[in-house]
């Protein structure tokens, strides 16, 4: 099967760096997926699940917000974080979708709500990504 170089930056680290076969990101408006020969692009990522496949096997990673942008030779995906099952504290990031479902349902100001909603987005991408790891 065809690859593509595909980087993964996160803000404190590399996530990943090397060959790909085929990326699927969460976007604004549903799953975007890449493979090999795909046109040039730049797409919108918000928190949730990534998933490549490097020789036939597939990684999930947890997710923020950020963008991709594909190019003829290469995809970069640059992200607020970027982590796999194993690196997830399942009990904090409950702790954060609670606190963040918390605010919401305070209702104060929206600027504090719209950070209240990132907030639980970012959580449940953990949680989702996390509990894949317990099942396994």
């Amino acid at each position: 099967m065809k690859t593509f170089s595909l980087e993964i930056v996160a803000i404190e680290r590399v996530a990943y760096s090397g060959p790909c076969e085929s990326l699927v990101i969460p976007a604004t408006d549903g799953e975007f997926g890449i493979m090999a020969g795909h046109e040039p692009a730049v797409v919108a990522v918000i928190a949730g699940e990534l998933r490549y496949t490097v020789e036939g096997e597939t990684t999930i990673l947890a997710v923020g917000d950020g963008f991709i942008e594909v190019t003829e030779k290469a995809v970069h995906v640059m992200v607020d974080f970027a982590e796999r099952a194993d690196e997830i504290d399942m009990i904090r990031a409950q702790a954060a979708a609670d606190r963040a479902k918390d605010r919401i349902k305070a209702r104060s100001d929206a600027r504090t709500t719209a950070h209240a909603e990132a907030a639980l987005a970012r959580a449940i991408a953990r949680l989702r990504v996390g509990g894949k790891n317990a099942i396994h």
